[in-house]
């Protein structure tokens, strides 16, 4: 009866999400602005029609929830003008090679924006 039990308990544990930082560094002479896309649902973040802002020469350091093993890929671009991208852009939608990432609970994925 109490191995039906924890078996039971253990089947309807629910997963649990990660908690990672992404430390992002602005070497462009303009302020960005940046998204986060998972390639594995819709989830964005920050979401809500936000983005996070970076200033000049700034570095920012972000945190965010997501599901362990989540495929995650950034999209920037220069804060007022959305014609200068970098990454997968700001609809998610230019091809990347090197913008993505997996989502690993306590780890920090760098992103750098070079000129």
């Amino acid at each position: 009866m109490i191995r039906a039990l924890l078996a039971a308990l253990l089947l309807t544990t629910p997963a649990f999400a990660a908690d990672m930082s992404v430390f992002i560094r602005n070497q462009r002479p303009d302020g960005v602005a940046l998204e986060l896309f998972s390639r594995d649902s819709e989830k964005v973040w920050p979401g809500g029609d936000k983005v996070f802002l970076i200033r000049p020469g700034a570095k920012k350091s972000v945190p965010i929830s997501c599901e362990p093993g989540e495929h995650i890929c950034w999209g920037a671009w220069v804060n007022g003008d959305d014609s200068i991208t970098a990454g997968v852009g700001p609809d998610n939608d230019h091809p990347c090679d090197t913008c993505c990432f997996i989502c690993t609970d306590h780890s920090t994925e760098t992103v750098d924006l070079a000129e």
